[in-house]
């Protein structure tokens, strides 16, 4: 039987301010699913909080590569420690963030271990990079980022943290819940990236598309995989508490599905959720939908 972990890992640093003056409500993602319950409904032990650094910008403008680089890095490695050392004591961590560049903490974990995968779940593919920067934008913000950063495309700062880059490899790479118009797919694709879209994922079923994908992430190739959740994978008729929530997304059902698919397998060591935002969610209800979603998947 998994022994659970859960780890609060509340960072907002990948992500731009919601407006002037402010700072991206996610870093209380923890603080809400764990008012849900969520500990005693995962039977988890408790795991404790690696604190981020403070959120200042302070100079940075457009075309100086991604902001809090350094915070950012520091707080990879910090969080690298923590998982690494409850995945070799044969823990599963539960790690909630947070903003999307917390994944990086996990593959950099993954990575001093040796070969493991990522199972991405995810409405955005955040595959900005600066070869990309005329479909993309410009980079900046890490939480956009944070795939093809450990993947080994982008700032040298985060991509190649203590000369692991990448992290993860191209092809032990899956990415679910991709909006079907995504302009990163065929890059994707292209690299060897294996990619189910919401569409692709309803015509071929939740549980078929995850099992599918899972072939390859398999000894002797890879030891096992991690599950990156982005709130934002769930429709926003369900799931409005976002920075940026696109139509189309996955409806509950479904993604109740594949997540405990994913989790459920031998193969996967782990698991984190991010970007949902309390400040963007006052009757609690989507917090309380993905608190249900986490929990279940677990079952």
């Amino acid at each position: 039987m998994r022994s659970l972990v859960l780890l609060d890992a509340p960072s907002n640093l990948g992500l731009r301010p919601p407006a002037p003056g402010t700072v991206p409500g996610v870093y209380k993602l923890a603080g809400a699913l764990r008012d849900q319950g969520l500990l005693a409904r995962l039977g988890a032990r408790e795991g404790g909080v690696v604190v981020p650094p403070r959120y200042d910008r302070g100079d940075w403008k457009e075309g100086d590569g991604v902001f809090h680089a350094d915070a950012l890095a520091a707080y990879t490695v910090t969080l690298a420690d923590r998982i690494e050392r409850h995945l070799r004591a044969g823990e599963f961590p539960v790690v909630l963030g947070g903003d999307c560049s917390i994944q990086l903490g996990a593959s950099l974990a993954m990575r001093r271990l040796g070969r493991y995968g990522l199972a991405a779940i995810d409405g955005s593919a955040d595959f900005r990079h600066p070869g990309n920067e005329d479909v993309n934008g410009p980079v900046g913000a890490a939480g956009g980022e944070e795939l093809a950063l450990a993947t080994g495309r982008g700032q040298a700062a985060l991509a190649d943290l203590e000369g692991r880059s990448p992290y993860l490899r191209d092809e032990d790479v899956r990415l679910f819940g991709v909006r079907d118009g995504d302009a990163d797919l065929a890059e994707l694709r292209a690299a060897g990236i294996r990619v189910a879209t919401v569409g692709e994922i309803r015509e071929r079923g939740a549980g078929p598309a995850a099992r599918t994908a899972l072939d390859g992430l398999r000894p002797p190739a890879a030891a096992g995989f991690w599950v990156h959740l982005d709130a934002d994978v769930l429709d926003p008729s369900v799931m409005p508490a976002v920075d940026s929530p696109d139509p189309g997304g996955l409806l509950p059902d479904e993604l109740a599905e594949l997540l405990g698919v994913l989790v459920n397998s031998p193969r996967c060591v782990g698991v984190n959720v991010t970007i949902y935002d309390p400040d963007l969610d006052p009757d609690g209800r989507a917090g309380a939908l993905l608190a249900d979603l986490v929990a279940g998947a677990f079952r």
